[in-house]
């Protein structure tokens, strides 16, 4: 009688520091060959909207608007992509790790502000900036993956600064 009133409690006597993103995570794993073929399925499909995005821009009057829906469409893709390798609350969290999180922040903020930008402002200078901004927050975020490549980024442009003001 202990033990279930202790599971309808919420308490499972061998679990009782588990908590709800744990319990999520555990049941919703996949196998890794399932892993792996979601991973593939996602990072094709946002390599393929992000091709068909560039291609949209030789259409006319419509052009801009296609391009930025595909290609932003095709970094979600790509972003939700990692999400299968590692399952969606260990990316989520390591997303806003401290080494990352501002570049998440400034990532999500440039895939939204593209979209309002296109849609709502309609503003192309400013929808090409965004787009712009858009590309370098995403390298940005997945340089942050490999360790000590933003470290190298950052010298690299800092000897190329130093070379071009001599």
């Amino acid at each position: 009688m202990d033990k279930l009133r202790a599971v309808l409690g919420g308490r499972d006597g061998n679990n009782d520091n588990r908590n709800i993103l744990q319990a999520a995570n555990e049941a919703s794993t996949l196998g890794w060959g399932t892993r792996v073929k979601g991973f593939v399925g996602c990072l094709v499909v946002g390599v393929v909207f992000s091709i068909l995005g560039v291609g949209c821009l030789f259409i006319p009057k419509i052009g801009i608007l296609l391009f930025v829906v595909f290609y932003t469409l095709g970094n979600v893709c790509s972003l939700a992509s990692t999400m299968f390798l590692m399952g969606p609350v260990k990316q989520l969290k390591r997303m806003c790790d401290k080494t990352r999180a501002f570049a998440t922040v400034v990532m999500i903020t440039c895939l939204v502000l593209t979209l309002c930008a296109v849609f709502w402002w309609k503003i192309f200078a400013l929808t090409l900036l965004f787009v712009i901004l858009q590309v370098l927050a995403f390298a940005w975020y997945g340089l942050s993956y490999i360790p000590f490549a933003r470290d190298a980024v950052l010298k690299f442009f800092s000897m190329l600064c130093n070379m071009c003001m001599k």
